[in-house]
């Protein structure tokens, strides 16, 4: 094993995902209102940009799917008010961070791996901004620099559970799927990994698995079973 991929929320960030998604959703709304907005086509529009990310064909970047989507149910003109979105996720949005967990166990395993060679990836499911995605690295006590790639709308043009993500990022790190694991906390997303050749590390803290997949044949565990399973397979 050579490089190590993570996913995000649930997994290095512990959170409940129903509720970070009412605190950021009811955040930005708030945020956006005085320009316009119903909260309730602004929340409604977010999820249809979220949908169209999600059947991203590799035509266009997640960030082009999404203002794509977003502007023709919202208001067609709604891309004027992008830096309003981005002040957002520099102010408002870093009180989020009050409803997510935190495992100091995290940063450990990192920098048990950077010490030892291996590489490091974010593979966190590209619907979000860099700037919303380098503030939940660091709420996670970590820092974006540790990783040699990380996932963001901007630069990724599939998203999970899309196996042609996966590729994506081992096109990026110039890596072959014999010398990569992926560690994540949700059944369908990250077993998807699996399609590819990929080895996969569920992390049961934060389990999802919403389609009751048998995930019995997967290595699995907390933090000290992910730390054996890494020790045993690091070359």
């Amino acid at each position: 094993m050579k490089t190590v991929l993570f996913d995000l929320d649930g997994t290095l960030l512990p959170l409940d995902q129903d509720v970070f998604v009412k605190a950021y959703f009811g955040g930005l709304a708030k945020k956006l209102v005085p320009y316009g907005y119903d909260p309730k086509a602004l929340v409604a529009g977010i999820w249809a940009g979220t949908v169209a990310m999600g059947s991203n064909d590799g035509s266009m970047t997640n960030e082009e799917a999404f203002w794509k989507c977003f502007c023709g149910q919202v208001r067609p003109d709604a891309r004027k008010d992008e830096a309003v979105f981005e002040e957002y996720y520099r102010t408002e949005f870093q009180q989020v961070r009050q409803v997510c967990g935190f495992e100091p166990r995290a940063s450990e395993v990192i920098r048990f791996l950077k010490d030892r060679g291996c590489r490091v990836a974010l593979a966190t499911n590209p619907l979000f901004p860099a700037i919303a995605t380098d503030s939940r690295v660091r709420w996670a006590g970590l820092d974006p620099a540790d990783f040699a790639l990380i996932t963001t709308y901007e630069n990724s043009t599939h998203c999970k559970p899309n196996p042609e993500y996966y590729r994506d990022i081992l096109n990026a790190l110039g890596e072959t799927p014999e010398n990569c694991i992926m560690v994540g906390n949700d059944a369908e997303e990250d077993l998807a990994a699996e399609k590819l050749g990929m080895g996969v590390f569920l992390l049961t803290d934060c389990l999802l698995n919403r389609k009751k997949l048998d995930v019995s044949g997967c290595p699995q565990g907390g933090f000290p079973e992910l730390m054996d399973f890494l020790r045993a397979n690091i070359d």
